[in-house]
Order: structure tokens, then C-alpha cells, then sequence
């Protein structure tokens, strides 16, 4: 990360005045958008025609009812795009998260933007090098990945990710006006499937899925609830995100990449045929959970059927009542000792997700990023879902370990020495984060 005079130094680089974006009327390009108005004077929203531009527009307008974004806003169509990128300091794409869609607009923008523009793309995970691989040099130079998450408007956390050939004085830009301009809080991340944030989100997401085969979705959201260290539940996380998007990430990495968890990664088959279906989550009515005329429904994976959510076994969760005591009490470290040692089958499935997610980002570290620090970051910013160094400072190295074993996860290295040594907690950096945030007193 920059430090403070390094921002300010970068930031005299250049002058931002007219940022471009490419499918702004798509969730992900108003919301990107609707931020950068609160930064430059003019944004325009580009999509395929005028008509959808200005329907991306209204949606900013109502996502974030702020004057800047009317006041700052043009819009046109395709049709327009050379002329208006010709215009632009920064060219932002933000269209359907296929690299078929991106790369003929991308020769476009290549064949129409000054060479001293910058061009980034929001993708979730695609490859940086293989989206600017037949571009110009002045293309490759000055582009990157910015993936922003959704809500922009609301989730600050944000990954910087180069290519190959990217100019580091544009990284170093883009850090400073992110960081002071937008907000953000800014991670860089290597070029790697999925970068950092997702590649270790969707690995606890698709795991939450692969057990909702064997138990009800409500019963897997219940086990893995908010008192393990995330605001939402992660099958109600898939639902909002959208089965299409869960599968597209999953399936980069499962394609691209491998590792010691990679199982965990794939899609599970209901999955599969339900959004054949056309089950997507809440952007078609309902995924795992949806509203019924009796109230909350759930998906019964075997059957894909919905049941009411009251007609539902739900397995003993009396280990949970001293836990979120524990949290709204303050008492953190008390909470989680008392996850670790919880008896009975619920406290043991929770204990193996939460192994895993500690376990598979301390083993990132080097592959998706250069540090631990880096993963807590966008984990906390990005996912509000508390730092894997910070679970592990909380329940201590040894007690880490003691639940890594017991879930058959390799042990890092670094909390294997820790515990061997009885060191303090020494591994959470970011002192600034309160633990209150993620240990929420709720199951």
C-alpha cells in the first residue's frame, strides 16, 4: 500500500475531467458510474443504445439519490463510443462478464482513445493479460483491472490488478484517486483467477452450496450464520449475487487454476440443472430462498421443490447461545472458544468452514497477493466478513490449529509455528477495523 505522501504525489499526475463507461446499464456499470460522478465533472453512461444508457442512468439516479450523479451525467449510445472515448481520461468497461462481449469493444476503444487514457475493466476475476493481449502498446500500458464490488456505492473494498506490461505510474494513480477520490480502500492483487477477494469468498460461497445437497439451504445458512464472522449468510450471499455470476467465478477458477481445495469449487449438479431452469437467484424471484404466500421458502435441492422455512428440522443449535453472548458482551475471544469446543454435529460443520476459509487464504498468500494483510483487507472490505487473521488472533494460533485438524485442512505454516511457540496474537494488522463489526451477537 502507498503511503500518504506517495498519494499525494501520484495524484499530481494527472487531472481527471471526463470518465467513460461501457455498459452502464448493467448493475455493476451505473452503480461504477454513479461513484466516479461524486469524483470528476462529467461521467457518461455508455450502453447500446441512448435509450438504455439514460435507463442506467435513472437506476444510478434511484440507487444513489445524489445531485451529482443528474448533474454530471451524459449518455449515449454504441454508436457514439469513438467520439466519446476520444474525449475521456478514463475509459471504464463494465459490460457482461464474458471476454467474447469485451474484447471487440476493447478494438474500438483501442483504435479511438488518446494514447495518455487510461482504460480499466471491472471484471470479477477474467484475465487482465488475456483481455488486452491483442491491443496496442499504448493500450497495455495504460491497462488494468479495477474490480469494484457490488454495491459500489456501499462497498468500499476495491482490487487493483495489472498486466503484464502496465505502466506502474497508472497503477500508482489509480491507487491514489480510488483511495482519495472514491473512497475506496484499494488491495492489489497478482493477475490470477478471480484475484484475491473472490478467488477465497467463493471458495466458502461454493462450499455453503455443496452442503445445502446434504442439508436444507436454511439449515447451512443457520450453521454458518452471522456469529461465524459474516453479516450475511453465504447461500442468501448466492442468491444476491446471482447463480450466474456464482457459476461464472467458479467456474474461471475450476478451469484456470488448481489447488489443495479446488473440490470445493465446483459447481454442485442441482445447481447446474436449476438455473437450466432458469433459477438464478433473487434476480429471477428466488434461488435457495424466495418469498411464497406461506411466508419464506426454501429449495429443497433433491427434489428442486420449495418448502416453507417453518416446516423445516432444524438440527440443535444450542452451542450458539454462549457465542452471541459472548459478542454482545464484548467478549470475543470467550465467543469463539466456545465455537472451538462446542459439542455436536451443527458446531462441527461450522468449525470445518471456518477451518477452511482460514486455512485456504492463509495458502494464497504468494499466489493472489503479497501479503495475509492484503486478503484481510478485501475480505473485510469487500465481503464484510471478518479477517481470517483476525479469527485466528481471536481463538488463538493453537485453537486454529486445533480446528484446521480436526477439518482435514492443511495447517499454514506460519499458525502451526505460532502455536507450537504459544505466541500472542500477532497476525491482525488492521487495528483500525473493530472486531465488533464481523462477531455479530446474532445466530
Amino acid at each position: 500500500m502507498m503511503d500518504n505522501d506517495a498519494v499525494h504525489k501520484a495524484l499530481e499526475t494527472r487531472s481527471i475531467n471526463h470518465v467513460a463507461v461501457l455498459g452502464a446499464n448493467g448493475t455493476m456499470g451505473f452503480g461504477s458510474a454513479a461513484l466516479f460522478t461524486h469524483a470528476v465533472p462529467k461521467v457518461t453512461f455508455l450502453a447500446r443504445t441512448e435509450d438504455k444508457a439514460k435507463d442506467g442512468l435513472a437506476s444510478a439516479i434511484k440507487q444513489v439519490r445524489s445531485d451529482s450523479v443528474a448533474n454530471r451525467s451524459a449518455c449515449a449510445g454504441y454508436d457514439d463510443l469513438e467520439s466519446v472515448v476520444a474525449d475521456a481520461d478514463i475509459i471504464f468497461e463494465a459490460v457482461a462478464e464474458d471476454p467474447e462481449i469485451k474484447k471487440p469493444l476493447f478494438e474500438r476503444v483501442d483504435a479511438a482513445r488518446r494514447d495518455d487514457s487510461i482504460v480499466a475493466t471491472v471484471s470479477s476475476g477474467l484475465s487482465i493479460n488475456g483481455l488486452c493481449a491483442d491491443r496496442s502498446e499504448s493500450f497495455r500500458k495504460n491497462f488494468c483491472g479495477l474490480h469494484f464490488f457490488n454495491p459500489p456505492n456501499v462497498i468500499t473494498g476495491t482490487e487493483l490488478i495489472p498486466n503484464s506490461e502496465t505502466d506502474p505510474a497508472v497503477m500508482d494513480f489509480l491507487e491514489a484517486f480510488s483511495r482519495v477520490k472514491l473512497g475506496r480502500e484499494i488491495i492489489r492483487t497478482f493477475d490470477t483467477p478471480a484475484f484475491a477477494g473472490n478467488r477465497v469468498g467463493f471458495k466458502v460461497l461454493n462450499e455453503a452450496a455443496q452442503l445445502a445437497e446434504a442439508y436444507s439451504p436454511l439449515v447451512v445458512d443457520s450453521i454458518i450464520g452471522p456469529y461465524t464472522g459474516r453479516a450475511l449468510t453465504p447461500l442468501a450471499t448466492i442468491d444476491l449475487v446471482g447463480w450466474d455470476v456464482h457459476r461464472a467465478i467458479v467456474d474461471n477458477i475450476c478451469d484456470k487454476t488448481t489447488d489443495e481445495a479446488i473440490d470445493t469449487l465446483k459447481l454442485p449438479t442441482y445447481m447446474a440443472e436449476m438455473m437450466e431452469k432458469g433459477v438464478l437467484g433473487d434476480k429471477t424471484g428466488g434461488g435457495f430462498f424466495k418469498k411464497g404466500d406461506e411466508g419464506r421458502m426454501v429449495l429443497d435441492t433433491p427434489s428442486g421443490l420449495y418448502e416453507a422455512a417453518d416446516s423445516i428440522a432444524m438440527p440443535d443449535m444450542g452451542h450458539v447461545e454462549p457465542i452471541v453472548k459472548a459478542y454482545a458482551e464484548g467478549r470475543y475471544s470467550e465467543g469463539m472458544d466456545a465455537m472451538v469446543h462446542a459439542d455436536g454435529d451443527a458446531a462441527k460443520l461450522t468449525r470445518k468452514v471456518v477451518a477452511g476459509y482460514i486455512s485456504y487464504a492463509f495458502h494464497r498468500v504468494g499466489e493472489v497477493c503479497e501479503t495475509i494483510d492484503d486478503i484481510d483487507r478485501i475480505m473485510a472490505t469487500g465481503f464484510n466478513w471478518a479477517p481470517p487473521t483476525l479469527l485466528v488472533d481471536t481463538m488463538g494460533a493453537a485453537n486454529a490449529v486445533k480446528i484446521m485438524e480436526e477439518a482435514s485442512v492443511p495447517v499454514p505454516t506460519v499458525i502451526g509455528d505460532a502455536a507450537k511457540a504459544g505466541d500472542a496474537p500477532a497476525f491482525f494488522a488492521q487495528k483500525r477495523l473493530n472486531p465488533g463489526r464481523y462477531f455479530v451477537a446474532a445466530a
